[in-house]
């Protein structure tokens, strides 16, 4: 049994297969982000989906890619996590932008791919080796046009009463703003980044709204030219999007990377589905 796990800071999608790629059952933890999250938690998200704990010693592979993993220190520690509580399975991990790749772009072609959710990221792909020039300080210094960042600005905006006061009415029955609730959140309980994250809902809900447009257009500029414009070839090859985010905003994605000469490729919610074909090929 091989498990195929794509997670982000807020959520993990995971799908057991067997050799013939016949799906045996999918579940959902919470993200998995070993920048934020130690064993002992990492553990208990495990332990706390019975499809996981009932079968981790049935499973021959886990391949999982994961936000957080995109250093050398995140790998080893989530590989020691991982091969301690599933014994019997060969584990490989992977920074979230591989699954990206693997699920947006077609065999031995170049593209530009990118995360935006709950974090963001942007490499290149040269058909067969991921390259980055951006190396992640994680969301206090970056993640642009993340899902964080604009839950951030939604709370500077209604903090410093600069919201709407229709909407601040809304922002307050939708969501607890008491001040210490939200200070445990953020400084306090693990995933604050995923915290943040959840605000970004109300910002998409309200996308044509003067108030979240400037967020919206201005964190989008400061993506394309922090981390898509790294690169020589921006203009000469497909940039693909994986995330909530981008799929949600998608018609103001194209608009900003059109305005740059852009050529704006696949955009996908999440790269679960495609990385269950990529494994089935690539037995």
């Amino acid at each position: 049994m091989k498990l195929l796990v794509d997670s982000g800071s807020t959520k993990a999608d995971w799908i057991a297969i067997d050799d013939n790629g016949k799906v045996l059952f999918t579940t959902q933890t919470l993200g998995l982000n070993p920048e934020v999250l130690d064993k002992e938690e990492i553990i208990n998200r495990l332990e706390d989906k019975f499809d996981i704990s009932h079968n981790k010693d049935k499973a021959t592979h886990l391949f999982f890619y994961g936000a957080g993993c995109g250093t050398d220190r995140m790998k080893n520690f989530l590989t020691e996590v991982f091969s301690d509580y599933f014994s019997q399975a060969k584990v490989v991990v992977h920074e979230d932008t591989y699954a990206a790749v693997y699920a947006t772009t077609p065999k031995d072609e170049q593209a530009i791919v990118c995360i935006l959710g709950t974090g963001s990221n942007c490499s290149y792909f040269d058909g067969s080796i991921l390259h980055q020039k951006v190396q992640s300080l994680g969301y206090i210094a970056m993640d642009d046009c993340s899902g964080n960042r604009f839950g951030r600005h939604l709370l500077r905006g209604y903090y410093f009463n600069k919201m709407p006061k229709e909407m601040a009415v809304e922002f307050e029955e939708e969501y607890n703003l008491d001040a210490d609730f939200v200070k445990n959140n953020l400084y306090k309980e693990p995933n604050p980044n995923a915290y943040l994250a959840r605000f970004a809902k109300f910002l998409i809900k309200h996308k044509d709204t003067d108030f979240c447009k400037k967020y919206i257009y201005a964190e989008m500029e400061d993506f394309v030219e922090n981390y898509i414009k790294q690169f020589d070839n921006h203009n000469s090859v497909a940039v693909h999007f994986v995330g909530s985010i981008a799929f949600y905003l998608k018609d103001e994605l194209t608009e900003v990377l059109s305005k740059h000469n852009i050529k704006i490729g696949n955009v996908l919610r999440r790269p679960i589905d495609g990385l269950i074909a990529y494994h089935i090929l690539n037995k």
